[in-house]
């Protein structure tokens, strides 16, 4: 009897391993195109992405196990990402996570079938991104960095704050399709202050000079840095010369400061990554990018560099330094 006993679970088992093993290999791998305007190195870059990792983990996406994730660079040239947009496209994965608004941009002009999850965008309503917050209408979705006026009235009144005599701020910009929208909002919250602008661009890092002389002649009291993945690349030199200027520097990039600036107020760009996972999440298991609503930052840090400060001989106001979430020595 027990030999009879062990031929039938031998028996069994020979008839159930094929489909164990079968199920085993039909669990699909999802492929994830990752697109960035910004560099694949260096560990200030890799900390959103570190972000945006960590969240699909959480959720249960392992790299090499249930995902594979194509990356492309653009290393801060706005006019390479058409063609790395495309070449996602042709691998045809399954959904997009792209950052900030010009690589979502980019990724919808290649393709309005494929998901695009925008991990940073900037008022995807007006560019005609999305129909509303609420409704995206599309194929795209995702989180915004938070560039209204409200964050841009809280920066410039923080530089106000270390500089209680700052009349005039420069303000330096990349041209990008969002930046005459960014322009206006930094423009409201100036006159709601009193304050005087200066307005300035940089295409590219040969023209930073002729920026920053342009500041001096014009007398400008501070200098406010509006978030651009070129600036990132080249941060240490734009806060080299802000301090050579002697300018109090703000910007929406916390990386500014821990690179030499003043201070930063901006959303946590690691945050918004962790929660753009989730809307990744959401895609592969079935969601529609046009019913899952835009979400708004909601973690905001204040980053100071005490070391700049002594540099430009600024006593930073406790008042100020209570407010820190964090302060470089």
């Amino acid at each position: 009897m027990r030999v009879i006993g062990l031929a039938v679970v031998v028996v069994v088992g020979l008839v159930l391993a094929p489909t164990a093993a079968g199920a085993q290999q039909a669990e699909k791998v999802y492929r994830i195109g990752y697109l960035a305007q910004g560099s694949g190195s260096g560990a200030a870059s890799l900390r959103p992405l570190e972000g945006f990792r960590q969240g699909l983990r959480e959720l249960g996406w392992v790299e090499g196990q249930n995902i594979v994730i194509e990356y492309r660079y653009a290393e801060g040239r706005i006019d390479r990402l058409p063609g790395l947009a495309e070449e996602l496209v042709q691998l045809q994965v399954d959904v997009i996570a792209a950052s900030p608004t010009g690589a979502a941009m980019a990724a919808r002009n290649a393709s309005r079938t494929i998901p695009i999850v925008g991990m940073s965008l900037t008022e995807p309503v007006e560019l005609g991104l999305v129909a509303s917050l609420a409704r995206p209408g599309g194929n795209v979705t995702g989180v915004t960095y938070g560039v209204d006026t409200d964050i841009f009235g809280k920066q410039l009144g923080l530089l106000r704050e270390a500089v209680p005599k700052i009349r005039r701020v420069a303000v330096l910009s990349n041209p990008s399709p969002a930046q005459p929208l960014i322009i206006r909002n930094i423009t409201a919250a100036a006159r709601s202050l009193g304050l005087q602008l200066q307005l300035l661009e940089a295409r590219e890092p040969g023209e930073f000079d002729g920026a920053f002389a342009a500041m001096a002649k014009e007398r400008a009291g501070g200098l406010l840095v509006v978030g651009d993945s070129m600036f990132f690349l080249h941060r240490a030199r734009l806060a080299d010369l802000a301090v050579k200027h002697r300018l109090p520097s703000m910007s929406t990039q916390t990386q500014w400061v821990e690179a030499g600036g003043l201070m930063s107020y901006a959303a946590s760009l690691p945050d918004l990554y962790r929660r753009a996972a989730t809307y990744v999440d959401k895609i592969l298991k079935g969601a529609k990018p046009t019913d899952l609503p835009i979400e708004q930052p909601t973690k905001f840090e204040l980053v100071i560099n005490l070391k700049t400060a002594k540099a430009l001989g600024l006593t930073m106001p406790q008042s100020l330094l209570l407010q820190a979430d964090h302060v470089i020595q």
